[in-house]
């Protein structure tokens, strides 16, 4: 049996992509499924109030994720490109680096999230009324960050080797439980938004332990001893300057919803923050599998360009574009033709429901052209390009919806509308921008897929 790293450059692009891809989006699209019920459970169990919990929650989950993405995405794409140029020892240390910064970053954001917590919350945009719940749930959160953290990365070191089932396994392991420990927290022990937050923390603890119990078990192409975490300086900034892009892609995320919940709390108050919040679920849930292509092509790429195979790097962009653009439009599909009953499933509030159907339809109008910027900002990380990688991940989010979040409610007079409208726009300039990027880049490798 070939080794997984050798299969990288010599098996067939579709049908890697396809091995790659298909376990990581069935693990992040089940790993969303329960993001999505953990939020039915809490909106059916405590009320729709308890969603603008999390709702308000939801940006320090996103530091948290941040941070853990950053270590993982920049050791995974680190890694890849050690094994196809054949240094196993670097690899090692790779992981072993990554591991450290998990635990110093995880309990130093631990410590000031829980001496910060309910300032915080109110700087995010809370209510009053939401507040308790905001509180409740996020205080356990913190508390079980370190494995929630290890668990996020320590996925990608996996699927940097292409072991991307074993991946799959962890994260299945994890939303599976999850979805199994909800109604038993929330219903039977009465434990409210609380047990939503147990739920969570003790089943990415069992991932924590599977992963553990995969990397010492003698299958993973990485062997990481305790040496391999003493801190090598030059393999941190590595880590940190390409996993960087995703960084802020996530913390900007955390940033933005900062500003559209402060936005919401003016102009359209607790309903809003609710519906938000519901969106945010949908939204996770649709983009998970762009996201699980994208992290299939990612070693592809990686592991070809670091082996100088670019005809290899061309066709796996080309399958990555056309894989999350028809996955995009199924998802835009759904949305459109279903809005009533996706609301729906989350809230019997017939406010909510009325207005989310509406909303949903805004907010996801433009998406089956996005996967071309989550692909170009995808590529660039895998080609270890940090500046341009960074830039397109600032583009979406930060460059573009942030001022358009503040403008048009404000300046052109749209009030609530204007953010709702916000979303679209900046997907499609941000779409327009990144094209021109990604035909920039293609030109400098002599490569063209128009």
């Amino acid at each position: 049996m070939k080794q997984l790293t050798a299969r990288l450059g010599e098996e067939k692009i579709n049908k890697l992509l396809v091995n790659l891809s298909l376990p990581a989006t069935i693990g992040m699209m089940v790993n969303a499924l329960y993001n999505l019920v953990d939020t039915i459970f809490v909106g059916r169990g405590v009320g729709a109030i308890a969603i603008g919990g999390l709702t308000i929650a939801f940006p320090i989950q996103m530091v948290i994720m941040a941070f853990a993405q950053m270590i993982g995405i920049g050791a995974a794409s680190a890694i890849s490109r050690s094994l196809g140029a054949k240094d196993i020892e670097k690899a090692d240390y790779i992981a072993g680096n990554s591991f450290l910064c998990v635990i110093v970053l995880s309990s130093t954001i631990a410590a000031i999230g829980l001496i910060f917590t309910e300032p915080m919350l109110r700087l995010f945009g809370s209510t009053e009324t939401i507040l308790p719940y905001a509180k409740d749930y996020i205080t356990i959160i913190l508390w079980g960050s370190i494995f929630f953290s290890f668990a996020m990365s320590s996925n990608n070191l996996i699927r940097a080797e292409g072991n991307a089932k074993v991946a799959m396994t962890t994260m299945l392991i994890g939303a599976i439980l999850n979805m199994i420990l909800d109604p038993i927290f929330i219903f039977i022990f009465k434990l409210g938004i609380k047990g939503a937050a147990l739920a969570t923390i003790i089943s990415q603890f069992i991932s924590f332990l599977y992963i553990l119990i995969y990397l010492y078990s003698g299958k993973s192409s990485l062997k990481i001893k305790l040496h391999h975490l003493k801190p090598r300086m030059h393999i941190i900034t590595e880590i940190f300057t390409v996993g960087f892009a995703s960084f802020a892609r996530m913390v900007t995320g955390s940033i933005v919803a900062i500003i559209v919940n402060n936005s919401l709390r003016v102009f359209g108050g607790d309903i809003a923050l609710i519906i938000v919040g519901i969106l945010h679920r949908v939204t996770m849930f649709l983009f998970m599998p762009l996201f699980g292509v994208v992290q299939g092509m990612q070693p592809i790429v990686g592991f070809n360009y670091g082996a100088k195979k670019l005809d290899r790097v061309k066709e796996a962009i080309k399958l990555s574009l056309l894989a999350t653009t028809v996955i995009a439009t199924f998802g835009w599909l759904i949305a459109e033709l279903f809005p009533f009953a996706i609301i729906s499933v989350f809230t019997r509030d017939a406010e909510v429901i009325g207005k989310g159907s509406t909303i949903i339809r805004i907010v996801l109008s433009v998406i089956p052209v996005i996967g071309i910027q989550i692909v170009g900002a995808t590529l660039f990380q895998s080609l270890g390009k940090a500046v341009p990688s960074l830039i397109l991940s600032l583009l979406r989010q930060v460059l573009l919806f942030i001022p358009l979040v503040i403008i048009l409610p404000r300046v052109f007079g749209l009030g609530l509308m204007g953010i709702w409208i916000a979303y679209p726009a900046a997907d499609i300039m941000s779409v327009i921008l990144t094209t021109l990027f990604l035909r920039s880049e293609l030109k400098k490798m002599s490569l063209s897929l128009w």
